[in-house]
This record gives structure tokens, C-alpha cells and sequence, in this order.
């Protein structure tokens, strides 16, 4: 009877050590995930966005997004917190997305790095008005994106539009351009075109020219990251640009204001001028806004990039979950005084922007045109 007694406590004891052996062992578990989650988070969630190929993450309650062949991204299956993945890569603020791409960022940047993100340039000359004058005042280096192709959708082409100005000063910083001229390409023709670009240009006309089909087509090209700069102009001439708009960003353009003068650097909140400090506005204190200009309506995703000298927004940036675009209601500055104060730069810039180099790096800058 003492021997079973003995065993039987013994055994109890056992199990008493091994509960609370396992007991502690959970604890330390615990600590060592919750500081491996808080300490490197941003790698996490640089993870999960190269998981997507830097697609936003779908929040609770909507369908994950659709890959090109149509079937779900099987990476998507099996998570439940879609909500708080969407919160991490708003944390991240659409910049830099992932240590794995930094293999892509070419030891030699193509920007001017002195001088990117400034307004004004020290120890430099100003040219009539008064923006700095010296070629490294742009953001882009002479020939920086050798080989980067830009899509244009030139939709709109009255008035002796033929993109000619726009297109050399482009193809000094080394980009080449692809242009459909009045008529869209086939979605098929698009798409294909589009495997090459680093970005795709579109200047909507007063009637809408574009399907579904090619609607489909350039979400896809936006959601692998490539940049949109989709302009338009005073009503109607946005019909694209608005059917493109709402579909990619959840805003549109409306309105005709008058503008046709210069407008300076920003001093007021939601007032006239440049927003400073942004890579767009690198080398510039003085922009023409256009002649003729439609309206950007408010939208959370959207950050301001130009007012006119009416106070209305003519520009504005989207910078989320590693896509960038640009939505502009101003076109006819690409060719009409395209010499007053600042076109040729604020076109390069944009350009150089929307390659979204801090996260491709020069990955999509590898067709030539044929």
C-alpha cells in the first residue's frame, strides 16, 4: 500500500513538474513572438506585399483581388486578417515595399540626388522665372532611364497636339515613348504593349474611346505597381480620364475653371501654388497651371500635388501599396506655352515619379521601342 502510495505520488509530481514546465515554456513562446512581430514588423509586412506583387491587400468584406488569368492569387487563400494587412502597408505609406527588390535599385541612381526634392537650388542661377536653371536641377539625370518606355493613350489631338514637345523632353532623360494617336489599340494590342512599359500615359478626349476590355487591361498594368498619369481637361474633354479615375483612384475631374497663369509655391493650405518638398516638384518655384482646367474632386487616397490660381486642385498624387499615379486636369500645358515657367521639368519629373524606381527599381525599363 506505502509503494503505491509512493508511486502514485511520484507520478503526480511528475505531472505537476511537466505542467508547469510547459506552463513556462508557453510564456517564453509568447515573449519571443510577440517581440519577434514587434520589432521587425516592416519586414513582415514588406513581406506580405511581395507575396501580392505589391497589390493592396483586399479589406474585410471585399473579393480579393483577380490575377490576370482570372483565378484568385492562391497567396491570398487562408487569411482572415485582411483588414489589419491592409493597416500595416498603409503604416509603410506606399514608399520603399520590400528588402528583396533592393537587388533591383541600380548601384548608380538616376536621379540627382544632390538636389531631388528641393524647390530651391543654392548657388544656382534662375532662369526668367525663377525656377533654378541647370540640367541637374530636374529629378532625373540626363539619359537616367535609358531604355524606359512610356505607353501614351493620346486620345485628345485637336489644336496641333502631337505630343512632339512633351516627347523630346522626355527622350533627354532617356525615355522612349509608344503613342496611339485619336484611337485606343485593341485591349489585346494594350496588354501587349504593355508588358513593356513603365508607365502608361493617358489624355482623354470629350467622348469616352475605351471599353471594359481596356479598362481591365490597365488596372492589371497599375496593380503590378507601374505608374498611370491619366490627364484630362475642362469639361467634357475627360471622359476617359474620369472612366479611368474612378475605376483606379475612386475620384473624377469636373468642371471648366480659367486659369492661364503661374502659380508659385504653396503658402496656405488649399491654396494656390506647389506643394512643396515633393520629387515631383524638384527644381521648381514657379509652374504654369494651363489655360482651360478641370477640377480634381476631394478623395482620402489622394494627396495634392497643384492648386491653380483659382484655389481649385489641378494635380494629385496617389502613393499607396506600392502603385503610384497621377490625375491631372490640365493637359493643355504639354502644348500650349509650353515655355512658361517650368512644363519641361514638371513633365520629366512626373515621369521619373511614376517609374516608382524606390520599389522596381529599373526591372520595368527593359523594352525598347519597335
Amino acid at each position: 500500500m506505502n509503494n503505491k502510495y509512493l508511486l502514485l505520488s511520484h507520478c503526480k509530481w511528475q505531472m505537476v513538474s511537466t505542467m508547469n514546465f510547459i506552463k513556462k515554456a508557453k510564456s517564453v513562446l509568447r515573449q519571443v513572438v510577440f517581440i519577434t512581430l514587434l520589432i521587425p514588423l516592416p519586414l513582415y509586412a514588406l513581406d506580405i506585399i511581395d507575396i501580392l506583387g505589391g497589390e493592396e491587400l483586399p479589406p474585410a468584406g471585399r473579393k480579393a483581388p483577380v490575377q490576370k488569368n482570372g483565378a484568385n492569387n492562391p497567396n491570398l487563400l487562408g487569411k482572415t486578417n485582411n483588414t489589419q494587412s491592409s493597416d500595416v502597408l498603409d503604416i509603410l505609406g506606399g514608399e520603399e515595399l520590400s528588402p528583396l527588390n533592393k537587388a533591383n535599385i541600380s548601384k548608380e541612381s538616376p536621379y540627382n540626388e544632390e538636389n531631388k526634392g528641393k524647390n530651391q537650388i543654392d548657388n544656382v542661377p534662375v532662369n526668367r522665372y525663377g525656377n533654378p536653371d541647370c540640367v541637374e536641377c530636374d529629378l532625373v539625370k540626363e539619359r537616367g532611364f535609358e531604355s524606359c518606355m512610356i505607353a501614351v493613350l493620346h486620345l485628345y489631338t485637336g489644336e496641333g497636339f502631337n505630343f512632339k514637345l512633351p516627347r523630346e523632353a522626355l527622350e533627354s532623360k532617356g525615355f522612349s515613348i509608344y503613342r496611339w494617336a485619336d484611337t485606343p489599340p485593341s485591349p489585346q494590342e494594350l496588354d501587349a504593349k504593355l508588358k513593356q512599359a513603365s508607365q502608361l500615359w493617358i489624355i482623354s478626349d470629350q467622348g469616352k474611346k475605351l471599353t471594359d476590355a481596356h479598362l481591365q487591361v490597365i488596372k492589371l498594368f497599375f496593380d503590378t505597381g507601374k505608374g498611370v498619369y491619366i490627364w484630362g481637361d475642362n469639361i467634357p474633354f475627360y471622359a476617359d480620364a474620369n472612366y479611368v479615375a474612378e475605376a483606379l483612384l475612386g475620384t473624377k475631374m469636373l468642371g471648366n475653371t480659367h486659369g492661364d497663369q503661374i502659380v508659385s509655391l504653396q503658402t496656405q493650405q488649399n491654396q494656390a501654388g506647389l506643394i512643396s518638398g515633393h520629387l515631383i516638384t524638384t527644381g521648381l518655384q514657379h509652374l504654369y497651371e494651363g489655360i482651360t482646367i478641370a477640377t480634381i474632386q476631394p478623395s482620402p487616397t489622394l494627396k495634392p500635388l497643384i492648386y491653380g490660381s483659382a484655389n481649385n486642385l489641378v494635380a494629385a498624387t496617389y502613393d499607396k501599396y506600392g502603385k503610384r499615379a497621377i490625375i491631372d486636369g490640365g493637359f493643355t500645358r504639354l502644348y500650349l506655352k509650353w515655355d512658361t515657367a517650368g512644363t519641361g521639368r514638371y513633365v520629366k519629373n512626373a515621369a521619373g515619379w511614376l517609374v516608382n524606381y524606390e520599389r522596381l527599381g529599373k526591372t520595368n525599363c527593359q523594352a525598347q521601342v519597335k
